[in-house]
């Protein structure tokens, strides 16, 4: 069930709330609570019902492993604690490596060895790279002495709350689980219900209107162009650096939004990304749960930045090997990663140089690098990675719109053409300007997360949400999914 469907919007959503609030009302908490995991199981398996007994095995699986570690395991032998500790974990990635890995490995190995071992081809199960880190997590804080003694019944709506099942934010255990346990926010909360429909409204927009409208120009210059001239590249990495945001974030917006309606307050995950002057700022802005995840549980136990300058920036290229490889089960994810490891460490080294870049400077190469980078992330292969790079680096030449011949005729002389510029993303004279268009929305406006916090329910605040709304609703039919199910 996405939440860009009617059935979500007109009768899932509604439901749920109206449930959920009648019964606090009538001070059924307890029920209110498993109505809730209810309601989440069934929006988790609404398209696949085999995969809540996934979900509810893993939920079973992680909550005993954190009771013991929470309890028992505090007193017993340090060793006994590291080993439930380490089954925890392991338990965990060995259920995501063979629904997410399986193919990769396989068919590296076969790759390797000469082998023909046939590839089972395992259905992603959505949300599992979230619900798995989630849970991940909660054993570590648990296996340190921080997690709190909590039922069965909040722990599983800790891991299956619908608003961010499926693609995050990745939630920590001590920012949601007291915020369901607290009786002040059961009832409904018309503030926050209006905030979280505004929220879910610009969130909707973002996602049907915005990001889906480069859809297209993606599918065809990464997929189906055999070759790709100077504009068309840029186009292409343009349209999708601009669609991956504004569906990731625009996702991200509808999970707040939802949470917000049942007085839940999720993490921010964006906060205008493509306005960073430097990568480690980036990463400060863009999927800041994920950075925090990898940051606390991944990075500072390598050692962080505590070590050797040599180790840390080991540990920065590691860390976003993983962060790649947690993306997706492919090359061109590892070597997205491994980009952006370097990166780091790169700014890392820039910093102990006396010289400071001026900050336009510095926007403008982040910026181009964030965008290329982002080519090695949405190609399917290597080789169509290099054709978009090398088409945005001049080796296809350069085609300008026929208008301006009379003017650059001269160009000719060397190797510029003239005629239909975007032939092969079957795009047209308004693809320039809508990439224009979400190029300045995104750099020069108030994000989502700043105009929420400014709303007021006045008439301007009622009319602007209305328009965005009916324009959102009109585009219900597409039901195109969020890119970042696929990861």
């Amino acid at each position: 069930m996405l939440f860009n469907s009617y059935v979500f919007i007109f009768l899932f959503l509604p439901i749920t709330l109206l449930i959920y609030f009648g019964l606090n009302k009538r001070r059924l908490v307890f029920v209110s609570l498993i109505w809730l995991v209810f309601a989440s199981l069934t929006y988790y398996g609404w398209q696949n019902p085999k995969y809540v007994l996934l979900i509810t095995g893993s939920i079973v699986f992680n909550y005993t492993i954190g009771t013991w570690l929470r309890s028992r395991g505090r007193t017993g032998s340090i060793y006994k604690r590291k080993f439930a500790l380490i089954a925890g974990i392991s338990g965990n990635l060995l259920l995501l490596g063979v629904f997410k890995y399986a193919d990769f490995f396989i068919s590296n190995v076969n790759s390797l060895a000469g082998l023909r071992t046939p590839l089972p081809h395992i259905t992603l199960p959505v949300g599992i790279s979230f619900f798995t880190f989630t849970q991940i997590a909660y054993l570590v804080d648990a296996g340190r002495g921080d997690a709190k003694r909590h039922t069965i019944s909040v722990y599983a709506l800790f891991v299956s709350f619908f608003p961010y099942l499926l693609a995050g934010p990745i939630i920590h255990h001590k920012e949601l689980i007291p915020q369901f346990c607290r009786l002040r926010e059961k009832l409904l909360n018309h503030r926050n219900l209006n905030r979280g429909i505004y929220l879910f409204s610009l969130g909707l927009f973002k996602k049907l209107v915005i990001a889906d409208a480069f859809a297209g120009w993606v599918s065809n210059g990464f997929d189906h162009a055999v070759t790709l001239t100077f504009i068309e590249a840029w186009a292409t990495s343009l349209s999708y650096m601009l669609q991956l945001y504004y569906d990731f974030s625009g996702y991200t917006d509808m999970a707040l939004g939802t949470a917000l309606m049942f007085n839940i307050k999720l993490p921010i995950n964006f906060d205008s990304p493509y306005q960073s002057s430097d990568i480690q700022e980036f990463w400060r802005r863009w999927h800041i749960t994920l950075g925090r995840f990898v940051r606390d549980y991944i990075y500072i136990p390598l050692g962080g930045s505590r070590i050797s300058e040599a180790r840390t920036l080991l540990n920065l290229m590691v860390t976003f090997l993983l962060v790649g490889l947690w993306h997706g089960a492919g090359w061109t994810f590892v070597l997205w990663g491994g980009l952006h490891g370097a990166a780091l460490a790169a700014h890392r080294l820039w910093k102990r140089c006396p010289v400071r870049m001026p900050k336009m400077l510095g926007w403008f190469l982040t910026f181009n690098f964030v965008n290329a980078a982002w080519v090695f992330f949405r190609a399917r292969t290597l080789k169509d990675a290099v054709r978009v790079l090398g088409g945005m680096a001049g080796m296809n030449g350069l085609v300008l719109p026929e208008a301006l011949r009379g003017g650059l005729k001269s160009l000719q002389s060397v190797g510029v053409r003239f005629g239909e510029c975007l032939v092969h993303l079957g795009g047209g004279e308004r693809t320039m300007g809508i990439i224009l268009a979400g190029l300045l929305l995104c750099l020069l406006f108030r994000n989502s997360n700043e105009m929420v916090s400014r709303f007021k329910p006045d008439l301007i605040h009622l009319v602007f949400a209305s328009v965005v709304a009916l324009i959102s609703i009109l585009h219900l039919g597409s039901h195109s999914e969020f890119l970042y199910f696929r990861f």
